[in-house]
């Protein structure tokens, strides 16, 4: 796969349980925000390289819900939450891994237009705890964030 333009910024609060993402697109906010609420379009792009998506329920709309699984080499990992507000440049929600049921994060995701055709994302995600955050960053959150964004990258070329 080609390197990206933009480099994707992970940053973990150092003293509330916050993880914050930041990445610029070659895209509209329009475009990204479609990326995000079209179920075929997020199956596209969510997640690491080699992982199949199957969107389960997905309702894009303020008090909405949603629901995936992932899948590769036999394994499959489940996710849902809810749509708190779905807006023309915002989206909240909440997030939840089957794996850990417990741990429900809160994220709010905005698009900021640049101009030109381009787009500031930013994600912010809080979560129960400072050791929450930190099983996050250590699940391999990064490769997943950086090779979704890169297949993000492509499908809103496409676009």
């Amino acid at each position: 796969m080609s390197t990206t333009r933009y480099a994707v910024t992970i940053e973990a609060d150092p003293t509330l349980p916050i993880i914050r993402i930041t990445r610029e697109f070659d895209a509209t906010p329009a475009q990204l925000m479609r990326a995000h609420t079209d179920p075929e379009l997020f199956a596209r792009w969510i997640g690491p390289d080699g992982m199949a998506t199957t969107i389960l329920d997905w309702d894009a709309t303020t008090g909405g819900r949603w629901r995936y699984v992932a899948a590769r080499d036999g394994q499959e990992y489940g996710f849902h939450g809810s749509f708190h507000e779905v807006g023309p440049d915002r989206i909240v929600q909440t997030f939840t891994f089957d794996g850990q049921p417990d741990g429900v994060a809160l994220e709010t995701l905005r698009f900021t237009d640049l101009g030109d055709g381009r787009t500031r994302l930013e994600a912010q995600s809080l979560v129960d705890s400072i050791e929450g955050r930190d099983q996050w960053l250590a699940s391999g959150m990064e490769t997943g964030v950086e090779q979704g964004y890169a297949k993000l990258d492509a499908l809103v070329a496409e676009l």
